[in-house]
């Protein structure tokens, strides 16, 4: 019998501190994102509405965050090119002024190694749709990071997500994982995470020497990252893919 249990955070606040109590694979640079490093700790406090929690016994084995923004603003959309760092953006300034939000995002369904393989993240993700759909949302958007795409970091984001098997469903692992779960791909968000650093600073993340200029691939990069000597500086823009889920608002 399984015994993992998925929960909104709500009805377990006490693990909000042990969420990041997992041994995950998301590379180095990933948390330098400066949005993701001055805002996304704060996720599961702000909106644990909008966040589950997977554990097996005692123990944190998953974690999915979303968050809920304010899509009819003018200057905004459902999903902008800036992908994560903006629906992250404009959740905290919504909260800050009180604005109503008219749809959610998801943000990360992390996984502990140990139970990758399991079908879990399936789960997850029915448990984020879940949580939207008891906010009154009638979607949950997600800006998704394909897990397979690090293999080909050249290729074109739009060309990849064209790919499909046999069946007519996407090549990739985990855009499989959303549409089979009922989501539509929608568009790239071209620039969905950003990652500065000197160069110092990206031969720490990676172990890579960093000494010319040009596109460096980098393990775990989706596409590469561009490297000035002359001015100490690397910079990797991260291409994701708007996916949408469509869910039923609760009616009670």
């Amino acid at each position: 019998m399984d015994s993992i249990l998925i929960t909104p955070l709500t009805e377990r606040p006490s693990l909000t501190s042990r969420l990041y109590e997992m041994t995950e694979t998301w590379p180095a640079f990933i948390p330098q994102d400066l949005v993701a490093g001055a805002l996304l700790s704060r996720v599961a406090e702000d909106f644990p509405e909008y966040c589950v929690v997977a554990t097996d016994g005692d123990r944190v084995v998953a974690r999915g965050l979303s968050v809920p923004f304010d899509a009819g603003l003018d200057g905004r959309e459902e999903m902008p090119d800036k992908g994560w760092d903006q629906v992250l953006v404009w959740a905290y300034r919504d909260r800050h002024l009180g604005n109503a939000p008219t749809t959610a995002s998801a943000l990360e369904i992390t996984v502990d190694t140990e139970y990758l393989g399991r079908g879990l993240s399936y789960r997850m993700l029915t448990a984020l749709r879940d949580g939207a759909r008891r906010q009154g949302h009638d979607a949950l958007l997600a800006p998704v990071r394909p897990t397979a795409k690090h293999l080909e970091p050249r290729v074109p984001m739009a060309d990849y997500i064209r790919r499909r098997r046999e069946d007519g469903l996407p090549a990739d692992p985990w855009l499989r994982v959303h549409v089979k779960s009922g989501g539509s791909v929608e568009k790239v968000a071209t620039a969905s995470m950003t990652v500065s650093g000197s160069l110092a600073q990206w031969r720490q993340w990676t172990g890579l020497p960093f000494d010319s200029d040009g596109d460096i691939d980098v393990p775990g990069a989706l596409v590469p990252v561009h490297c000035d000597t002359a001015h100490d500086r690397a910079v990797y823009v991260e291409p994701n893919v708007w996916i949408r889920h469509g869910v039923r608002p609760s009616t009670t």
